[in-house]
């Protein structure tokens, strides 16, 4: 009887669900040989550095984010919410993946202000500008003010230095929003 082939993305798929599991630094040719039963030759030959692979498998995990984020629960309170908490959720319900985006310096973007301004995000940023009323830079400041109180919340709550309280969560999100809406209305004022 043939063996099945070993794709590169059998091989991928694999190490995401590795680094989904026990972590990002435990992705390697056996672990994910093991994973697919099966020698470590071909994972090795559709990645010969384990770096490649990494790359190949932060790729996926920034794909299932995102979906990840887009899956709002209750839009009717608000998109940018519902983000923000389905962000929070990722960082407790798939910490090894968050810390492997977020925490591991494989990230794509060098800063929060260059992914704000990515092509990527623009979909979002049009919506929240249609909602709120603003021009685009007013809404790429409540953005950036919302994004470092979720990236917060977040970070603490996957490394263990936080219980998770979901409507705790949402009130503080709801203020944080308020405020970053109210403080870029009342420079608007100003000028």
């Amino acid at each position: 009887m043939p063996k099945a082939k070993i794709t590169r993305e059998m091989v991928v798929d694999a190490a995401f669900e590795v680094a989904r599991a026990t972590g990002i630094e435990n992705v390697n040719a056996r672990t994910v040989s093991e994973k697919l039963g099966c020698s470590t030759q071909p994972v090795m030959y559709h990645f010969a550095r384990i770096e490649e692979m990494k790359r190949a498998v932060y790729e996926k995990a920034d794909r299932f984010h995102s979906e990840y984020l887009m899956n709002i629960e209750d839009a009717e309170k608000g998109i940018l919410l519902g983000i923000g908490l389905n962000y929070i959720r990722f960082a407790i319900r798939e910490s090894n993946l968050f810390r492997f985006l977020f925490q591991s310096g494989f990230a794509v973007e060098n800063s929060l202000l260059e992914m704000v301004n990515s092509r990527e995000l623009k979909p979002l940023l049009d919506m929240m500008r249609g909602e709120m009323k603003m021009t685009v830079k007013q809404t790429k400041e409540v953005f950036v003010t919302i994004a470092v109180f979720t990236h917060g919340y977040a970070s603490i709550i996957a490394n263990n230095s936080l219980e998770y309280d979901e409507k705790l969560v949402a009130s503080h999100l709801e203020r944080a929003y308020r405020g970053a809406v109210l403080a870029v209305q009342n420079e608007k004022g100003r000028e």
